[in-house]
């Protein structure tokens, strides 16, 4: 971590500019990029970290569906559960990047939604997210994640680049 980035927004040069981070994950191995980028910040700052993973309800066509193909184990599709999945996956990404206090929050609603509202919630000083969406056409028309929570929140925000291509 760099020394500017770990010792940005100290006021007094003594205490950690950030004591709370709220990062978003849906489990993709860009949404990882981003939880390790905000551990190693988290760690060199002393914060707590909170993940966070969005979840949207399945419809009854997608639940009857999964449940004929699944039986038993449709449970692991539906609700907070693959969320849950995503959650625990990351916060070993965490641990091993050097997070020692990590909070854990599936929460139902849209990505941006979900990431404003645990911010505010969480007291958070920070909203770490991947840049996945930033650069596309769709992204441009229809708004990204990141874009838009950069408009929304109410605490810095640290976009990270965790796609492929455009750096050089």
């Amino acid at each position: 971590m760099s020394e500017s980035l770990a010792s940005a927004g100290k006021t007094d040069g003594s205490s950690p500019a950030y004591r709370t981070i709220v990062v978003g994950t849906d489990g993709s191995s860009s949404s990882f990029r981003a939880v390790t980028t905000a551990a190693g910040l988290a760690a060199a700052t002393g914060a707590t970290l909170v993940l966070a993973c969005a979840y949207l309800p399945m419809r009854e066509s997608e639940r009857a569906a999964a449940a004929d193909r699944l039986g038993e184990l449709a449970y692991k599709v539906g609700g907070s559960t693959p969320a849950d999945d995503a959650l625990r996956a990351a916060r070993e990404r965490a641990v091993a990047a050097g997070a020692a206090r990590t909070v854990l929050e599936a929460e139902e609603g849209e990505a941006v939604d979900v990431l404003v509202r645990l911010a505010e919630r969480h007291r958070a000083d920070l909203i770490v997210v991947g840049n996945r969406g930033l650069n596309s056409l769709a992204g441009r028309l229809l708004g990204s994640v990141p874009s838009t929570v950069t408009h929304r929140a109410g605490c810095d925000v640290l976009i990270v680049h965790t796609t492929p291509g455009g750096r050089s």
